[in-house]
């Protein structure tokens, strides 16, 4: 995995990506990060998704604001507070652009996985970005009904069933906006989880079983839409 740093925009986008070395046009993922920043443990993740062959562009997010990763709470909300949704909507269009024009990536099979903020973005994106053929969300606050009829692609959403910052209420719309306009997506809740179950950087949430079981669902959700050409 490299390092890259791309104009976007006024912004840069700094990213960890990580390809095969294959020349044919390979299935791309667009990694958005939670609110601590573009970190080792995001840039690991990348390097899970390259080494089972995909393209990766994991974009840091906070490249507005000096490029900055925490562990701290307080300052990691400060940072996603001060995100500008304007900004990184252009910023992650500028990529997805770049991608479409590298020769080792097919414009026509690229997805976008984010968590927790990287997951609201991620929705926000499904309903904006007609270039995206699939969208995971981990644990993210889920969007107004109404814009889930705008979704352009299928959407898989794992929820954690003890989350206090995702309420089982939100998840039960999603459902019901899928339902209602007709929309591709599945659910998949996870009762004895907290928020950030997947990041095994964190040992006080993480939670092996449930993150193998999400990774395998994602890979198998992934593969469907992007490797082996079902369209959305």
């Amino acid at each position: 995995s490299d390092a890259e740093q791309r104009e976007a925009g006024r912004g840069d986008t700094r990213a960890a990506g990580g390809g095969t070395g294959d020349p044919e046009p390979l299935p791309t993922l667009i990694i958005l990060h939670e609110w601590w920043g573009l970190n080792d443990y995001t840039k690991e993740l990348a390097r899970r998704f390259a080494q089972v062959g995909y393209v990766v562009l994991a974009p840091d997010l906070y490249s507005r604001q000096g490029h900055k990763v925490t562990t701290n709470p307080q300052e990691a909300a400060d940072l996603m507070n001060n995100l500008s949704s304007q900004h990184v909507l252009r910023d992650l269009n500028c990529g997805t652009a770049y991608l479409t024009t590298q020769p080792f990536v097919d414009p026509q099979r690229i997805g976008m996985i984010g968590f927790s903020m990287g997951a609201i973005l991620a929705m926000t994106q499904a309903s904006h970005s007609s270039e995206l053929r699939a969208v995971v969300a981990f644990y993210g606050k889920v969007p107004p009904i109404e814009s889930i009829n705008y979704f352009t692609c299928p959407v898989m959403f794992h929820h954690a069933g003890k989350d206090t910052w995702v309420t089982n209420q939100e998840v039960e719309r999603l459902k019901q906006g899928l339902e209602r306009f007709g929309k591709s997506g599945v659910v998949h809740i996870y009762p004895e989880a907290d928020h950030a179950f997947f990041n095994d950087s964190r040992p006080e949430v993480y939670r092996a079983d449930d993150a193998r079981l999400a990774w395998e669902r994602t890979l198998q959700f992934f593969g469907e839409h992007l490797r082996y050409g079902v369209a959305g």
